[in-house]
């Protein structure tokens, strides 16, 4: 590896194991021998993500297409400059490995269906132009979108709450919203190049944790 570190993003609606694929990927790349170090975002436990945690919690507006795409896309970029100068620049620069659960596309997953289509090429611009060249946040090397249906997500979210509604945040809560969600990223997918790793086969069935991590592997290894 050259020094420049690399970045590796795991993205996706809520409920399609970000995280379980996350602390997977972490273990098993630590054990390969690598200077992995994983991040996650929103850091809800710093100060750098009180506006988000406003944003979610419904104190803006509780309908999520309500706030203005651009001024909720600084909400989480904030947080990841934050999180990129105070705790993992220096792993980055020493050419240490950088695994996050979520990263700038989520706000390409999550803004852009409070738009119109037609705008949508402009505001993936607008955002690539604002984190990666004006924040100079580092450019993964390699995005993965998990992709869910909302109705899996919704599902599963349900047993996460324990089937307390009130505990989902405004995006989670808006089923319609989620499914725009997933247009979007799907469509940021293909005009970004990332990769699509689908949480249930062509029958339809739900794919084990195991065989999602080989599919994340195989990706990952084309970059480290």
């Amino acid at each position: 590896m050259d020094k420049k570190g690399r970045l590796i993003v795991i993205d996706g609606l809520d409920g399609c194991g970000k995280t379980t694929q996350h602390e997977r990927l972490l273990d098993i790349l630590t054990e390969k021998g690598l200077n992995v170090r994983g991040i996650s975002f929103p850091d809800y436990d710093k100060p750098s993500a009180a506006l988000v945690k406003m944003y979610l919690g419904g104190e803006f507006s509780e309908n999520a297409a309500d706030v203005n795409a651009y001024a909720a896309s600084c909400f989480y970029a904030a947080d990841r400059y934050a999180s990129f100068k105070l705790y993992w620049e220096k792993d980055y620069s020493d050419g240490g490995v950088i695994l996050a659960s979520r990263y700038v596309s989520s706000n390409a997953v999550h803004q852009c269906p409070k738009l119109p289509e037609g705008e949508w090429d402009e505001f993936l611009r607008w955002l690539d132009d604002f984190e990666y060249e004006r924040l100079a946040l580092p450019r993964p090397d390699k995005i993965i979108f998990l992709d869910i249906t909302p109705e899996l997500s919704a599902k599963r979210l349900s047993g996460r709450y324990n089937g307390d509604e009130s505990k989902k945040d405004i995006h989670e809560s808006n089923m319609d919203y989620m499914r725009c969600c997933r247009k979007a990223a799907l469509y940021a997918a293909q005009r970004q190049s990332w990769s699509v790793v689908s949480c249930s086969d062509k029958d339809g069935r739900e794919k084990t944790p195991e065989e999602i991590t080989k599919e994340l592997l195989g990706i990952i290894s084309e970059v480290i």
